[in-house]
């Protein structure tokens, strides 16, 4: 498996984390409950699992402007992932996750995210070089 995923330049700050992976979509707005920071739609395939301080990896973005200011809300609450990885995002979601300084990637080169990287992983996020390392198991 490769280590180093290229992808499209991104937004927010380098960060480190655990991986949280599905192969479904992404709403700020109807997925999450933004108070206890889990998923709560119970048909997301992550319903239960808490998405704080996770490393975000899901297939597409869903929703308009009020699923972006989502993002804002929890940053301020302190309960926000410390990034999303798409295969592919909305602009609108890009401008939610930029006012919030989140992390956010998409449109990678070697395929599908989701059968990337596995939950649990240790990945690094460099948005600004537009690349992705999942580090080696210790």
């Amino acid at each position: 498996m490769k280590s180093e995923l290229k992808c499209h330049k991104g937004t927010g700050s380098k960060v480190q984390g655990e991986a949280l992976v599905a192969n479904d979509n992404f709403s700020a707005r109807y997925d999450l409950d933004r108070i206890k920071g889990i998923f709560s739609r119970p048909a997301h395939k992550l319903a239960g699992q808490s998405y704080v301080d996770k490393i975000l990896v899901l297939n597409t973005a869903k929703g308009g402007v009020a699923s972006a200011w989502m993002l804002h809300e929890m940053k301020a609450r302190g309960i926000a992932p410390k990034a999303i990885l798409f295969n592919s995002a909305n602009t609108i979601l890009v401008q939610g996750a930029a006012l919030a300084d989140m992390t956010l990637c998409d449109r990678f080169e070697d395929g599908d995210i989701t059968t990337l990287i596995k939950t649990g992983d240790q990945v690094v996020v460099d948005p600004e070089r537009g690349l992705v390392s999942i580090l080696p198991e210790v």
